[in-house]
């Protein structure tokens, strides 16, 4: 079969991976790989939303799988298009994509079927979402109501840094549109956990737990970033809180859904808050994470395009078969990021980085110039190993990381350390 992967962050390098170790699959194909993808991928010049052309070649190329990463892809529709035409996407719908492109309906669907989350005030005028921030109780979570490259979430410990995002997400739009709707939530305290699963519009099946890490510094210091590393398998999640899961959060949310004629099928990425009271739901996105992806990848021993064409008739006795071992995601990010990363700068060490044992490394913001890996993005890889324990994954993922170097390189050094 063949088989197209629609993006080339990170997420995307470690599904092309693993789709292409599939007997099942002759040839993998991805829009505009990076550097790492570039090396086994056919690539296909067109971006991620650029859906009809992207039906085009799925007919011309004779594509049987078709597979988006990014959430912008889902939102506009890619798998619509496709089963117009009788091609198979894996996703969700536009209109189920809605989950993760507006946290306002989100929350609707949340609340129809009484899914635990934080209180919250919905603002679409920024003077009123100004005076209630005014006084309101602090610290406080201020959300952008729709996509914004996981950027779009502020944690306010202090009044004039809440007034300040207001007005920089509906005054100034610095995410654009996304920003024309503003949700003002509680506060919640926990630790959060990355809850992701494979639906079929009914069967929930989930993945390996995880736990990604979004501040830009050690000691979850900084602003939010999409991610600067992730774990697997997160301590957190025992076989009683996965069942509460299960039960509290996923099938109601599926069910909610199907009650308005919506049947979500793939990837449903559900952000939780573990506290005192139990899972509270933070998010959800309509695909899989990123940096999770990574970790969770190298810990899939299923062939996972035999697993998502089986998604298409139902999960119903579909098992997944995992390695055991804990595997550590670390991020190299550029000088600058989040907000404006430096690009164009070489990138060294790579090849002996990833002849080290049990170590993968994923590129997302890469590209070829001239022969030589130069960094093209906020993040630019994900160097991910897995280990006989937790400590011995870090160790692997850290001692490949010090093989790679290029100016004003940013990683994190206490990815997984509580895990210790």
């Amino acid at each position: 079969m063949r088989v197209l992967v629609v993006g080339n962050g990170g997420r995307e390098h470690a599904l092309a991976w693993k789709l292409a170790q599939s007997p099942l699959v002759e040839q993998v194909f991805a829009t505009r790989p990076n550097a790492g993808m570039a090396e086994f991928v056919e690539p296909v010049d067109l971006g991620p939303t650029d859906i009809l052309e992207l039906v085009r070649l799925a007919k011309d190329r004779r594509i049987d799988l078709t597979v988006p990463g990014p959430e912008a892809s889902l939102c506009a529709g890619i798998v619509d298009a496709f089963a117009d035409e009788g091609l198979y996407a894996f996703g969700p719908t536009k209109a189920c994509a809605e989950m993760e492109a507006s946290k306002a309906f989100a929350k609707s669907i949340m609340a129809r079927m009484g899914v635990p989350t934080a209180e919250y005030r919905l603002f679409q005028e920024q003077k009123t979402a100004l005076e209630y921030v005014q006084t309101c109780s602090i610290p406080v979570v201020i959300k952008a109501d729709g996509l914004a490259a996981g950027k779009g979430v502020r944690v306010c410990t202090e009044r004039a840094h809440a007034l300040e995002t207001v007005a920089e997400f509906m005054g100034e739009r610095i995410f654009g549109d996304a920003g024309s709707q503003l949700i003002v939530e509680e506060c919640l305290q926990g630790r959060e956990l990355s809850f992701i699963a494979l639906v079929d519009g009914q069967d929930v099946l989930p993945l390996v737990s995880s736990q990604d890490h979004k501040r830009l510094l050690d000691g979850d210091e900084g602003p939010n970033t999409g991610g600067m590393g992730a774990f697997s398998p997160s301590p957190i999640l025992d076989e009683a809180l996965m069942d509460r899961v299960m039960h509290e959060v996923m099938y109601p949310t599926i069910r909610s859904l199907a009650e308005r004629g919506l049947r979500y099928r793939g990837f449903l990425y559900a952000g939780l808050m573990i506290t005192e009271q139990g899972p509270l739901t933070l998010e959800f996105n309509v695909r899989l994470g990123d940096p999770e992806t990574q970790p969770i990848m190298m810990r899939l021993k299923s062939d996972l395009a035999e697993v998502l064409m089986q998604c298409r008739d139902g999960l119903k006795g579909v098992q997944l078969d995992w390695d055991p071992r804990p595997a550590v995601c670390l991020v190299a990010a550029s000088e600058g990021y989040p907000q404006s990363p430096i690009k164009g700068r070489p990138i060294t060490g790579l090849k002996s980085a990833s002849q080290m044992e049990n170590v993968q490394i994923f590129h997302a913001g890469t590209r070829l110039q001239d022969g030589e890996v130069i960094t093209s993005g906020g993040r630019v890889l994900g160097v991910t190993a897995l280990g006989d324990s937790m400590l011995d994954a870090r160790r692997r993922a850290y001692d490949a990381v010090e093989e790679i170097g290029f100016e004003g390189m940013h990683v994190r050094y206490d990815i997984a350390a509580s895990e210790m």
